[in-house]
């Protein structure tokens, strides 16, 4: 099974390098990359991934710049294979990651979703556990090894705090077709992707043999988005949705959580500093709203 790796590029090319070299130092050198690069203004990082000459790695230069979301769906339509994967541009796969999601997909063919074993760098590349990561460690289901798990379990768990790292997420790739990102959307449209598979019966499997780093540093978009308080703008109008989906469903403790939000409020109050220290007055007052549990000023 040769597994295809597709990169969708907007960032630093420093950081894109070490992206591409960490795909080049696996062990198992049965892969594919394809770089699709959203017309990021400087043309050298493509003409460096071109320069590799590797037959495994191709680069795409879309026409026009589509934004995360739309380059996220571009990325989609070019997959090949069962599963894929939408690899961080700025995170590093450590070189038995494809070694290891090849054998957790051996072991569990019918997975829809692959959460590998992960740990945080900075922006210099060093292991760190910053407090959103500090609190995804909470979250998660406790135990050791890999586990699958699926239906109103993991929607609940997933809906108290999405402790995935989406840069990592294995995919089967007919679910991500059947289902489709949200083109208006940049912060939350993983989590609403992960919550219709598992509505739909789909299960994931979590393991914890470290194989990926993924990159925490101030200047991502759910960073910025999460200071002008954007970022909380989406989760309430994603907690109101699925809070009335999953009571339809009768998973009542799934809908309770996306009530409850807890952990998004809690994400919301320790933005506040940046936000005030930014002179962001409408970004400090949706923080406090939904944070406090009101309704922030563009929900529907």
């Amino acid at each position: 099974m040769t597994f295809h790796i597709l990169l969708p590029f907007y960032g630093r090319p420093d950081h894109l390098r070490l992206a591409v070299e960490s795909v080049l130092a696996q062990t198992d050198p049965d892969w594919r990359l394809t770089v699709v690069d959203d017309r990021y203004p400087d043309e050298a990082p493509g003409e460096w991934v071109r320069s590799l000459g590797d037959p495994r790695i191709e680069y795409v230069r879309n026409e026009q710049n589509l934004g995360v979301s739309r380059n996220y769906i571009e990325c989609v339509s070019r997959m090949e294979g069962e599963f894929s994967m939408l690899f961080g541009c700025d995170d590093i796969m450590l070189p038995g990651f494809v070694a290891r999601v090849t054998e957790l997909l051996r072991e569990h063919p019918d997975a829809a979703i692959v959460q590998p074993g992960v740990e945080v760098i900075d922006s210099d590349g060093s292991v760190y556990l910053p407090l959103p990561d500090r609190l995804k460690w909470m979250l998660r289901f406790r135990g050791t090894g890999a586990r699958v798990y699926a239906g109103e379990e993991l929607a609940a768990s997933l809906l108290r705090g999405n402790w995935t790292y989406f840069p990592s997420l294995v995919w089967r790739v007919s679910e991500l077709r059947r289902y489709g990102f949200e083109p208006d959307l940049d912060v939350v449209q993983d989590l609403i992707m992960l919550l219709d598979i598992v509505a739909d019966g789909g299960s994931l499997v979590l393991d914890d043999r470290v194989v990926f780093q993924y990159r925490r540093h101030r200047a991502s978009v759910s960073s910025a988005k999460a200071v002008d308080g954007s970022r909380f703008v989406q989760e309430r109008r994603l907690f109101d949705s699925e809070a009335s989906r999953f009571a339809a469903l009768g998973w009542n403790r799934a809908a309770a959580a996306a009530r409850r939000h807890w952990s998004s409020r809690l994400h919301a109050l320790t933005r506040l500093p940046a936000a005030i220290r930014g002179g962001s007055a409408s970004g400090v007052r949706i923080l406090l709203r939904h944070g406090l549990g009101g309704r922030d000023p563009g929900a529907a």
